[in-house]
């Protein structure tokens, strides 16, 4: 079996638009929620969300690109190619055939779903669709559009498995390259979801916070307050390389993909299992996966979405699996800070992971006060302000609608 290493990283959030602007304001606690410019919220239960600010894809895409994408892929690209500059590949000395993208995203195309219906209705029902309507709106077309920019050849295609998707394609983008089928590989996951359509879905399922006259606040995981969590947008990207070929060519390397697993909770359409025991097999399996055992994880990037039930589901797995009082361990729920991004959130927070194994920082867990008296008193959550501590291993918790459970295992390279 091959190794795959990290030799990229690229990120679009709400509290940076490049991965070392992220870093540095997620290890600062910065909050990137703040009202919705977007469109007039003020009919919705909630107004606020994690948007990315300053942002221009005029800036940075082709014209033709951006006429034929939803911003959900014109996301992704932006990420895609920081992530490849990062890692100072060469395409022309490479095999187009030995490149590929798993690329992910579980809304797709909403805003332009969204737009093309509104003409519809708006203008009589007739049906004057844009030609792009259907390769904007499909949730493959980051993965496709990055290909067709880079001339990448190989393996190309999206995961969906909502708040789990971009965990799904970091694992398989492991496996293939394990495998001997790529030698690189670009992967992660873009979502644009602050529509009005999207928004009031969730609103309509009560699933968000309602903190309207404090945004900033709103998100606060595993806190006794917490009601709901705060939708974010952006995009991750990562250059995952098959170790020897980025050996060879004396590449940076910031970490190895040591495990990775999926399952499921067979239990609900939206809510976690009570028992955590689907997130506590993913947890088990993707540490065997890594030849690892639960001491040996430093820090533990959580799911945690500051909603009632999804948190204590998820501390449930956690005690299971490290044990009330683990010492060794450290927890933090970056979603304070950046919202959740949904089918994004995995890249973005592998993206916070794999910075806590270089820098040996742990990002906090901002607006947490006073946390759930039902946490047992041993977990270490860092709350507040970020930890120095040397993080060999850092795993990424993602759980999604549908009973998904996406967990991934980074390394120091040894």
């Amino acid at each position: 079996m091959k190794r795959a290493v990290i030799t990229g990283l690229g990120a679009l959030t709400p509290i940076g638009n490049n991965a070392a602007t992220f870093w540095e304001r997620l290890s600062a606690g910065k909050s990137g929620a703040a009202t919705i410019t977007k469109f007039d919220p003020s009919r919705f239960r909630t107004q606020f969300a994690g948007e990315i600010k300053g942002f221009n894809a005029q800036d940075l895409l082709d014209k033709g690109d951006i006429r034929k994408s939803d911003p959900f892929t014109q996301y992704a690209m932006v990420a895609a190619d920081e992530a490849i500059k990062d890692s100072g590949l060469d395409f022309s000395s490479m095999d187009p055939f030995d490149t590929g993208v798993i690329f992910g995203s579980g809304q797709g195309g909403m805003q332009t779903f969204e737009e093309q219906v509104k003409e519809y209705t708006q203008g009589g029902f007739n049906p004057r669709f844009s030609p792009y309507f259907v390769p904007k709106l499909i949730a493959n077309m980051a993965a496709g559009m990055i290909s067709i920019k880079y001339g990448l050849m190989g393996i190309n295609y999206t995961t969906v498995s909502a708040c789990s998707t971009s965990n799904t394609a970091i694992m398989d983008a492991l496996n293939y390259i394990r495998l001997g089928k790529a030698k690189m590989i670009i992967t992660g996951g873009a979502e644009a979801p602050i529509t009005e359509a999207s928004v009031g879905g969730f609103c309509a399922m009560k699933a968000m916070s309602t903190r309207n006259d404090d945004p900033a606040t709103a998100s606060r995981p595993f806190d006794v307050e917490r009601d709901g969590f705060v939708m974010g947008e952006g995009a991750g990207a990562l250059v995952l390389e098959e170790y020897e070929h980025a050996k060879a060519r004396g590449a940076h390397i910031y970490a190895e993909v040591v495990g990775a697993s999926m399952t499921a909770d067979a239990y609900h359409m939206t809510a976690t299992h009570p028992e955590g025991l689907g997130a506590l097999r993913a947890m088990q399996l993707a540490l065997e996966d890594a030849g690892l055992n639960a001491t040996q994880v430093d820090y533990l990037n959580a799911h945690a979405t500051s909603t009632p039930v999804g948190d204590l589901s998820e501390i449930a797995a956690i005690t299971k699996l490290f044990g009330s009082d683990p010492s060794h361990l450290h927890i933090s729920a970056t979603k304070s800070m950046t919202g959740h991004l949904l089918g994004a959130a995995g890249a973005i927070e592998a993206i916070a992971c794999i910075l806590s194994i270089k820098y040996g920082v742990v990002p906090p867990t901002i607006n947490t006060t006073t946390l759930d008296p039902t946490i047992p008193a041993g977990m270490q959550i860092i709350t507040g302000q970020a930890i120095e501590k040397k993080v060999k291993v850092a795993m990424s918790n993602t759980f999604g609608f549908g009973g998904h459970n996406g967990i991934v295992v980074f390394r120091e390279v040894v």
